[in-house]
């Protein structure tokens, strides 16, 4: 990771090539790694690989619309009160507000394209998140970035 702040205007014409992040900004959220696609004011995309036994427990996103489209393997996913599962070339559309949480229960990796609109905080929530290893470090920090992560055992089967 280059270190660089992020700084979001309109959305810049251009292409990013494929496995590659703009900028080369790559994060490490507690074994994901996060690689940023485009972000702008109106939108933050970025992909995601997951390796087997990780995910994000249930939160809300209070003011961004969340989508997933999903790259390889499976997701186990938390929406809103339903466990489901989504493969290659399926979408997750999660509204903002709505309890969601993602999980790789699967023995092999898993990739994403993840987007949410608006933008908000979240690509610098990442630059904070970078390399922390203590949950409630990071659970603490993402709600000062409008991620609002549900209280341990709220949701059964998280």
């Amino acid at each position: 990771m280059t270190g660089e702040e992020i700084v979001l205007g309109p959305l810049p014409k251009g292409i990013t090539p494929a496995r590659e992040g703009m900028r080369n900004k790559v994060w490490n959220v507690l074994g994901h790694t996060y690689s940023m696609k485009a972000a702008s004011e109106s939108s933050f995309a970025f992909e995601t690989l997951d390796p087997p036994g990780t995910g994000v427990p249930p939160h809300v996103h209070p003011t961004q619309d969340e989508h997933i489209y999903i790259l390889e393997g499976v997701f186990t996913l938390y929406l809103d009160g339903q466990w489901e599962t989504a493969g290659p070339g399926d979408t997750v559309r999660m509204p903002k507000g709505l309890p969601h949480a993602y999980y790789n229960r699967s023995e092999g990796m898993t990739r994403g394209l993840f987007w949410v609109s608006p933008a908000g905080k979240l690509a610098t929530l990442f630059d904070k998140l970078h390399n922390l290893t203590d949950p409630a470090e990071v659970v603490r920090v993402s709600a000062l970035h409008d991620v609002d992560f549900l209280p341990p055992g709220a949701v059964e089967g998280a």
